[in-house]
C-alpha cells in the first residue's frame, strides 16, 4: 500500500541522505523506540536507534536478506524496481523491471512487492503487474510459479513466506490493479484470497474471508499462519492453525489495532511481518513496527512516524532488523 502524505520530520531526514548514497558514518536517524515490556529489552538493546540507510524512494517494500550477496534486497513498487543495499556500497538497482514486463502503462503500483528466498537461495517475487509469483534462476532467467487460481488471474500477489518443505503461502489483495481496490474491470477473482502453492504446483485457497490480506508469516514450529489485514475498518492480524494437509483451521484475531489506525495519529495499516526464532512477531502497522510475543502481547514499537510496508532480519548474524518505511530503508540493531 502507498500513503502519500509524509510527516515533516521524516522529510528532513530524506534530504539528509540521497537515494544513491554510499555508506555514511554517522548516519542520520529517524523515529523512536518505544519500550512497553521488559521482554523488549532482550530483543532491542538500550540506546538502539533507527538508522536511515537510503531515502528518496517512492514506496519501499518486501525486504529480504540475501546471504550470498551479503546485502538486503527490497522492492520499490511504483518504480518497478528491486534495489540492493550493501554495507560499504550503499544503494544500487538490482533488477528492473521487477514486477511488470508489459509494453504499456498498467498501474502506478506495478512492480514487485514481497520478496522471499527459497531453500536454494533463489528469489521468489510477488509481482503486481504481471500478477504472478515468479522464481529467479541462477542464470537470471525468471519462470512463473503460479499466475492463476482455477484459470482466473490473481489480483496482485502481495507477500509470501516459504515453509521448510518448500511450500509457498501468499496473499492476493487488489492494490496493484489499475484502479486498485475499486477495479472491477481488470480483476478476475472477486475475492482477496490467501493461498498455498505446494511443491507439486497445486494451488489451494486457504481463506477468502479477509477483506484485504497483506503480510504473511509462519510461526517457527510452522503450526500457525499469521496474516495481516490492511483495512482501516478492521486493522488486525489473524492467526490460523495449520492442518497437516496444508489447509488452515478457524482463524483467531491475534492482535487488533483498529482504534490506533483510526485515531489519525499514526500512519499506515497492518502490512508485512516476520517472526523470529523465539516466536515473536515483528509486524509493520500503524506508525511503524509492532513487536509482539507469540500470545499477541505488545512488547514495544519501533516508530517510524510514517506508513511502513515490511521488514526482515538481516546481517551476517541476523543482527539487524531492516525496515521499509515509505521513502526510506532503515535498520535497527538487535540483541544477539
Amino acid at each position: 500500500m502507498k500513503f502519500p502524505h509524509l510527516p515533516v520530520l521524516c522529510l528532513l531526514f530524506a534530504a539528509a541522505l540521497p537515494a544513491t548514497a554510499d555508506d555514511l558514518s554517522p548516519r542520520p536517524v529517524m523515529g523512536e523506540i518505544i519500550r512497553l515490556d521488559p521482554a523488549f529489552d532482550a530483543l532491542v538493546p538500550a540506546g538502539a536507534r533507527l538508522e536511515v540507510l537510503a531515502s528518496g524512494l517512492d514506496w519501499s517494500e518486501g525486504p529480504v536478506w540475501d546471504p550470498a550477496l551479503g546485502a538486503v534486497l527490497f522492492s520499490d513498487v511504483p518504480q518497478n524496481t528491486v534495489f540492493q543495499w550493501k554495507e560499504g556500497q550503499g544503494l544500487s538497482t538490482w533488477l528492473k523491471p521487477s514486477g511488470y514486463t508489459g509494453p504499456l502503462a498498467y498501474s502506478r503500483e506495478s512492480g514487485s512487492n514481497g520478496l522471499v528466498l527459497d531453500a536454494k537461495g533463489r528469489l521468489i517475487s510477488c509481482e503486481h503487474g504481471d500478477r504472478r509469483l515468479s522464481l529467479l534462476g541462477p542464470g537470471g532467467g525468471k519462470r512463473t510459479l503460479t499466475d492463476n487460481f482455477e484459470g482466473k488471474r490473481y489480483n496482485s500477489p502481495n507477500d509470501a513466506c516459504v515453509d521448510r518443505a518448500g511450500n509457498i503461502f501468499f496473499t492476493d489483495p487488489p492494490y496493484g490493479l489499475p484502479k486498485g481496490p475499486a477495479d472491477q474491470d481488470t480483476r478476475e477473482i472477486p475475492w482477496n484470497g490467501v493461498y498455498r502453492l505446494s511443491t507439486e504446483g497445486k494451488v489451494t485457497l486457504l481463506t477468502k474471508d479477509m477483506t484485504f490480506p497483506n503480510g504473511i508469516a509462519l510461526s517457527p514450529d510452522e503450526k500457525t499462519l499469521y496474516v495481516a489485514q490492511s483495512d482501516s475498518k478492521a486493522a488486525l492480524w489473524m492467526a490460523y492453525p495449520l492442518n497437516p494437509d496444508g489447509t488452515v483451521g478457524k482463524g483467531r484475531v491475534f492482535a487488533d489495532v483498529t482504534a490506533m489506525a483510526q485515531s489519525g495519529k499514526h500512519r499506515g495499516s497492518p502490512d508485512g511481518m516476520k517472526v523470529d526464532p523465539k516466536g515473536n512477531v515483528w509486524a509493520t502497522g500503524p506508525g511503524g513496527v509492532h513487536v509482539m510475543n507469540s500470545e499477541g502481547k505488545l512488547l514495544g514499537r519501533i516508530e517510524t512516524f510514517t506508513a511502513t510496508g515490511n521488514c526482515c532480519f538481516g546481517g551476517p548474524d541476523n543482527e539487524y532488523l531492516y525496515i521499509c518505511a515509505d521513502a526510506w530503508l532503515c535498520r535497527v540493531k538487535l540483541k544477539p
